[in-house]
């Protein structure tokens, strides 16, 4: 059974992003670049591999689940289908249709759209963001990969939206990377 994997950066203080949704605050040093190209390159979104020249197979996913906040900086920059290399689940209940035949929709149900696709045999499932989304489906997620951004930003959007429900994770590798930027991976306990 694969698992549903939420791979993220956040800052110090447990923030994805400013207050309204950008990231363009995070440090993209040579070293993140290259810990992303050589480790998670499936995470990239397709224009962007073909920017830094990754062609190489999805080492870790085959599908990638993201909420449409999180989908709408691709739209905006006139990208309908942003991981053409993975199968493309967009969750949103404002949405009326899919932005292109590459992405489903899902509307509704999507915990047992997730409970089906992690039943399925293939590679692991990317959760890609965002808050809302990995707080419905935090019962779900199996791991975490947490880029821990030497930042501290004072308010944003937090790594989860939810309820009070205390999830215990057990930390399963750590890696330091030469700009400060910690890589923490944990594991459901």
């Amino acid at each position: 059974m694969r698992k549903l994997v939420y791979y993220v950066g956040m800052t110090i203080d447990g923030f994805i992003a400013a207050p309204d949704g950008s990231a363009d605050f995070f440090p993209l040093t040579p070293d993140v670049i290259d810990f992303i190209r050589g480790d998670y390159p499936d995470t990239l979104p397709t224009h962007i591999r073909e920017q830094l020249g990754v062609d190489v197979a999805n080492p870790n996913f085959d599908v990638g689940v993201q909420g449409r906040t999180t989908f709408q900086p691709a739209l905006d920059i006139g990208v309908t289908s942003p991981y053409a290399h993975l199968r493309q689940i967009l969750v949103s209940t404002s949405t009326a249709g899919s932005p292109d035949p590459a992405v489903e929709l899902v509307s509704s149900g999507v915990v047992e759209r997730i409970r089906d696709l992690k039943a399925e045999d293939g590679k692991d499932i990317y959760l890609i963001g965002g808050s809302r989304l990995a707080g419905s489906l935090l019962a779900e997620i199996d791991s975490l990969v947490l880029k821990v951004y030497p930042v501290v930003a004072g308010a944003g959007v937090p790594l989860f939206t939810a309820g009070f429900s205390p999830t215990a994770f057990t930390l399963t590798r750590t890696r330091t990377l030469e700009g400060g930027t910690v890589i923490l991976s944990y594991d459901r306990s």
